[in-house]
């Protein structure tokens, strides 16, 4: 993507379901060349409009991270295997001790259980796991826009704030739940398109979706690779930090335009964040001028992110190749 094509994917990101118009008239470019720059980039796989619950406030399931060590030679057929699952979100490939990381999804508390003693460890070449079963998110990759648009641009693209305080469990009617799947499928399926396949009015349709992004119970993501948006450098941390700081921290991270995702776990690290950056030297510099400065943080690990496998439920291109040479 060359300056204008980031620029473009960062308003969609902040705003993925703006109308060409709105992204246009943000970042001061024609209807004409967003239109055509981005459904370019849509139409080649690029960039994937889709859509996320909140799965612990939506009930949609509880949200673990899985560290697995494989067998040697076997850690691209493991993360395949991993990311076939319709209950991961995500799976990477890292550096460090933990071959192979996935976020999981696990439809109910009981279901943990069997997915982790017996589904997991099954798979061919996995040796060790590792889990931390996720207690709160800061910060979610749904949330987090490549930083390449300025604060004005930013607020005339950012959609109203949420509720100062959201309950902790807050279910989806049948409705709802029909248009959450159109919208995972499509993130920009319009109005018209939803009334007409579930058979309401358009004022319904719009209602309803409004109420779904209002309540946070469903988070609209542009997705692409952050590679291609310049941030080269991928990493996960895990930090040990003081309870009675916890909160001050995830938010504190979750603020900073690197950070794509932040979410305190169980476990022996009580911190996940992943960043993205252009550089080791950029990611030295988070780790010592940022992180580095926040006393509650007693223990970093850092792992970097050598390949994804799947991102948001969506697989990346090159697993289905793996799957049929594996």
């Amino acid at each position: 993507m060359d300056v204008l094509d980031r620029r473009l994917v960062s308003a969609l990101q902040v705003s993925p379901r703006a109308s060409w118009g709105e992204i246009g008239r943000a970042v001061g470019e024609h209807e004409r060349t967003v239109a055509r720059r981005l459904q370019r980039l849509i139409a080649d796989g690029v960039v994937r409009v889709t859509a996320i619950y909140d799965d612990l406030r939506s009930g949609h399931g509880r949200p673990v991270h899985l560290h697995v060590q494989v067998r040697p030679g076997t850690a691209a057929r493991v993360a395949v295997a991993i990311a076939t699952r319709l209950d991961t979100r995500s799976v990477y490939a890292l550096t460090g001790a933990t071959d192979v990381g996935c976020e999981l999804v696990s439809p109910s508390r009981e279901a943990l259980h069997d997915i982790l003693s017996t589904q997991i460890s099954e798979i061919d070449g996995v040796l060790q796991t590792q889990t931390q079963v996720v207690l709160h998110t800061f910060m979610t990759v749904a949330e987090w826009h490549a930083p390449y648009l300025t604060e004005q641009e930013l607020a005339e693209l950012r959609p109203a704030p949420p509720p100062a305080s959201l309950p902790d469990e807050d279910g989806l009617s049948p409705l709802e739940q029909e248009i959450a799947e159109l919208l995972a499928a499509d993130g920009r399926i319009a109005f018209t398109a939803i009334a007409e396949r579930l058979e309401v009015s358009v004022p319904t349709a719009r209602r309803r979706v409004a109420s779904l992004l209002d309540r946070r119970l469903l988070l609209l993501r542009a997705e692409t690779e952050p590679a291609l948006l310049g941030l080269e450098v991928e990493a996960q941390l895990w930090l040990k930090v003081r309870p009675h700081g916890l909160d001050r921290v995830g938010q504190t991270l979750a603020a900073h335009p690197n950070v794509r995702y932040c979410a305190a776990t169980t476990g022996t690290h009580s911190l996940i964040v992943q960043v993205a950056v252009t550089h080791e030297a950029d990611l030295y510099r988070f780790l010592s001028g940022v992180v580095g400065l926040l006393d509650e943080v007693t223990d970093v690990n850092v792992t970097l992110i050598t390949r994804a496998y799947k991102r948001g439920h969506l697989h990346k291109s090159g697993l289905l190749t793996l799957e049929k040479t594996s």
